[in-house]
């Protein structure tokens, strides 16, 4: 169905960009490292002490760090997930026990967890917005005409995030003619839709390594590949937050919109700064609804605006299945990190920028089975209708 609009589409444009980034395919297969016998752990965080035990425990052993990014951005009174690989397993609890620090195994075998993530019962020989798809099968799916703009798949490894992005797009277009609000919603606005940022990244975690974060760029003088592209943004580039270190999963690059899929993605956004009223990006995992900023403790001149639309927008999606968000500024509601897009965009005069971390709160963490793209899709749907509406009744 192609999706027909009014003359008034073009005075308020919201989200969701088109593929701005070309790149060659690569053959998908399941990912070459097996993560047998690694387990994600949740660490309990109480005060400085346990923070310099944290960083002692990672200078000396390999963590992949889930949530916060890196250990750089845990904060006294949190919870720290990371991953880590079988052989260092008993090390890290002998270190964990050893200082007495609270910890929980989350995941036991990643491995398990990986295989058990491709649990929806549809079947689908291409396609299918109810399972984790390829690249290749992604960009196949792409309606003719684009009736929708929002941002998914910065981070290669959070697939739920390009998955919603698919969804959204699909019900936009099923919906139209037929549901009253989204049909008021595609005339009244245009969307944009980028169903994956990073794509390189994104084919990555299909054929080599599903726990990549960064994309796949190059740089002299490294052997370490990639850059952090929501640490990219000109947006307080590299204060907080993030590392310039080239081998860290935080690496902000070697300078702002180094990538070209944040050079691409700003690109576009600041050709059609007139028109574009909100900018909302999806990301995973901790189940939170962000706004600026991140990259300062500062608060936004509109920020009793943005919270109490965030606060009215996570009450409408936990009307679905009773999922609970937390809302804020990014600074203060998750950590500091410099470089990101919400930030940027709002910076550039956007004043509705949000970021939405998807399900869950940890205990799947990037590996959320098949089995909740619907509900999480279902749910999200809810929350980003109402934000679209609240932006097509308070034009600016």
């Amino acid at each position: 169905m192609q999706v027909k609009h009014t003359q008034r589409t073009k005075s308020v444009t919201m989200l969701v960009l088109l593929l701005l980034v070309t790149v060659a395919l690569a053959s998908a297969h399941h990912s070459g490292e097996h993560f047998e016998g690694e387990k994600v752990f949740r660490v309990n965080v109480e005060d400085e002490n346990h923070i310099s035990l944290l960083h002692e425990l990672a200078s000396t052993t390999q963590i992949d760090f889930w949530k916060p990014d890196s250990v750089t951005q845990i904060k006294p009174h949190s919870t720290v997930d990371f991953r880590v690989k079988a052989e260092d397993i008993f090390t890290v609890e002998d270190f964990l026990k050893q200082h007495e620090l609270q910890y929980e195994v989350l995941i036991s075998n990643l491995r398990s967890v990986l295989e058990g993530q491709f649990d929806s019962q549809v079947r689908a020989t291409g396609h299918s917005y109810e399972k984790y798809n390829k690249w290749e099968t992604v960009g196949k799916a792409r309606p003719h005409k684009p009736a929708i703009f929002m941002d998914c798949g910065f981070h290669a490894r959070e697939w739920i995030s390009p998955a919603f992005c698919q969804w959204f797009v699909r019900e936009a277009i099923r919906t139209y003619g037929h549901e009253t609000h989204m049909t008021e919603l595609l005339n009244m606005l245009d969307f944009y839709v980028l169903p994956v940022v990073n794509i390189d990244g994104y084919i990555y975690t299909w054929t080599k390594n599903r726990m990549w974060r960064k994309t796949r760029s190059t740089q002299i003088g490294t052997t370490c590949i990639g850059t952090d592209p929501n640490r990219n943004f000109d947006a307080g580039w590299c204060k907080v937050g993030a590392s310039r270190k080239p081998c860290d999963d935080t690496y902000c690059g070697p300078a702002a919109e180094s990538e070209r899929e944040t050079k691409a993605l700003a690109n576009f956004i600041r050709s059609n700064l007139s028109s574009i009223k909100a900018y909302v990006t999806i990301h995973s995992y901790s189940q939170m609804m962000l706004y600026p900023y991140s990259y300062d403790y500062k608060l936004t001149e509109n920020n009793a605006e943005l919270n109490a639309l965030a606060k009215a927008t996570v009450r409408e999606l936990a009307t679905l299945y009773g999922t609970k968000y937390t809302y804020g500024p990014g600074a203060t509601t998750i950590y500091p990190a410099a470089g990101g897009s919400d930030d940027w965009a709002y910076d550039q005069g956007i004043k509705y920028s949000f970021t939405f971390e998807l399900r869950d709160k940890g205990r799947y963490g990037f590996v959320l089975p098949e089995s909740q793209i619907r509900p999480t899709c279902e749910e999200t749907m809810l929350a980003i209708k109402h934000l679209a509406r609240y932006v097509m009744e308070h034009p600016y």
